[in-house]
């Protein structure tokens, strides 16, 4: 009979996932530094796997089975799980990208999307940065809800008043297939992260915790499908579609957004909320 390991890490533990959220941050802006029209997806790709090699990391998106690429990128009606490849990035595409590194055994994992400029279609510019600016607000309102919350429950229904707070009239999307997720010594790790509102409660929500929260968002129906390559996530009905994602620590002091540089402040900050170092 196998061993089931805790959900909750110790301090010690959650010190040693700061380096690979960190690495993680740094493969992710240096991609975003290279985002322009006319740039290849798989070319992004290699930008990210030359600094997590760098840092003494590996990509642990390559350590899923049957993925061979170091980041995940999505482009406009692709959601999520899009791969790298030749594809060449148009003025006014919204590309989501997802990213992981593994250092020393632990695990960070975040995502961003950014939409290219493109002078010929402001309209379309405007509507895809609205849809970036609610899915990465209602991130950090997720995780500004798990900064107070007794159950991780309370996370999703965050995310979820966020979006329909923001939206435009007719509304957004949210997916429901695919949520977060907890991390640490492997990417994908329970609990799950729901970005909507459940009857469940969730898993408590006490100090050693550590999730992946990752709202997925589009500007249409939240109807998707896999695309013949087995991994690319899109929309039905050809709507863009935005994934933002942080892995986030609940310790004895507070939270700390291990994949970002400032530990969240910047983004936490409209909320009230001030992340606290871990000791």
């Amino acid at each position: 009979m196998g061993l089931r390991r805790s959900i909750y890490k110790s301090p010690a533990q959650l010190r040693a996932m700061m380096e690979p959220g960190l690495i993680t941050a740094a493969a992710l802006a240096a991609v975003r530094e290279h985002i322009a029209p006319g740039v290849a997806t798989d070319e992004l790709d290699r930008v990210a796997s030359e600094v997590i090699t760098a840092r003494g990391a590996v990509s642990n998106f390559q350590l899923v089975r049957g993925y061979r690429h170091t980041i995940c990128a999505s482009v406009n009606e692709q959601v999520v799980h899009g791969i790298p490849s030749e594809r060449v990035l148009q003025p006014g595409d919204i590309i989501s990208v997802d990213a992981g590194a593994q250092y020393r055994g632990w695990n960070g994992d975040s995502a961003f999307s950014v939409v290219l400029p493109d002078p010929d279609r402001p309209e379309i510019v405007a509507e895809r940065e609205r849809l970036s600016q609610v899915t990465e607000g209602s991130l950090w309102a997720g995780i500004a809800a798990l900064s107070r919350a007794t159950h991780l429950g309370e996370v999703g229904a965050a995310v979820q008043e966020h979006v329909e707070a923001n939206a435009p009239e007719g509304g957004y999307g949210i997916l429901r297939e695919y949520v977060g997720h907890g991390i640490g010594r492997k990417m994908h790790e329970s609990p799950s992260v729901f970005n909507y509102r459940t009857p469940d409660r969730g898993a408590e929500v006490r100090p050693g915790l550590v999730v992946a929260i990752e709202p997925m968002v589009v500007a249409g129906s939240d109807a998707t499908f896999v695309e013949d390559d087995g991994w690319t996530v899109s929309t039905v009905d050809g709507t863009a579609g935005s994934h933002w994602e942080h892995s986030v620590a609940v310790h004895d002091d507070g939270i700390w957004v291990l994949t970002a540089p400032d530990g969240g402040a910047a983004g936490l900050e409209p909320f009230g909320v001030t992340p606290v170092r871990m000791r």
